[in-house]
């Protein structure tokens, strides 16, 4: 219990015991973690080890086989994917965009839920943090560079205005140059106190992280902070080789 005048931290998402796959393929067996509000998450992992799938089931475009997915105080394990978004949570995939959208009507569907008396005031806004987008709100997605799409994905999805952005790999197809830019975006919200759940396997993202959770083989293979994550021989040869 808490003591008297302190404030606990609220847990936004929490996915407990989740088991899922894809036909007769089990993928996640009892993998499960939490994201408190103004925390940020890095769900760390290599391909195939289960991460896409997981936050598949955390946004309902997968059903759990078993396990439990809460958004806040609601259970939303068998939530159709809409709904958990008019609950402020948004998803970017790791392409993100629609190439066949323009800049604008991107935005416009990342904020479709939104009263559409304040959508437009919202695009705004984030123009205003995407200055380089806004002078190209035009243009095809699909002309834009891979790190422009990166940017239009995080764009999009904040149009919605989440209190939760959920993302998976947003280092997918960047170079180490256009990937320390989308750090620098991701930790400017990040300072705002925008909770974010990013599957990675770059560590270079682990620079935004207050919590890591490791997956492997479709199981959670630890949780805690970078430093502890870094003190572990075994997990530091594995994510950060011999060096």
């Amino acid at each position: 219990m808490a003591e008297p005048g302190s404030t606990e931290p609220t847990t936004i998402l929490r996915a407990a015991n989740i088991e899922a796959g894809y036909g007769r393929v089990q993928v996640l067996w009892g993998a499960g973690l939490q994201v408190q509000d103004n925390q940020s998450v890095v769900l760390l992992g290599a391909n195939g080890a289960g991460k896409t799938t997981l936050l598949k089931v955390i946004v309902g475009l997968l059903p759990a086989w078993r396990g439990a997915v809460h958004l806040g105080p609601n259970e939303v394990t068998t939530w159709r994917t809409d709904r958990r978004v008019r609950r402020g949570m948004a998803y970017m995939s790791e392409i993100g965009v629609f190439p066949g959208l323009s800049i604008e009507e991107n935005l416009r569907v990342g904020g479709q839920f939104i009263e559409r008396s304040t959508l437009r005031h919202r695009i705004e806004e984030v123009y205003a943090d995407f200055p380089d987008l806004a002078q190209r709100r035009g243009a095809l997605a699909g002309s834009l560079s891979g790190g422009q799409r990166k940017m239009l994905g995080i764009a999009k999805a904040l149009a919605s205005s989440p209190r939760l952005l959920v993302m998976d790999e947003p280092s997918a197809g960047l170079s180490p140059l256009f990937v320390g830019q989308v750090i620098e975006v991701l930790s400017r919200f990040r300072a705002a106190g925008l909770a974010m759940l990013i599957a990675e396997q770059n560590v270079a993202f682990l620079d935004l992280a207050d919590r890591v959770f490791t997956l492997d083989g479709g199981r959670i293979r630890f949780d805690g902070s970078v430093a502890e994550l870094q003190a572990d021989d075994g997990l530091h040869r594995t994510y950060f080789g011999l060096a």
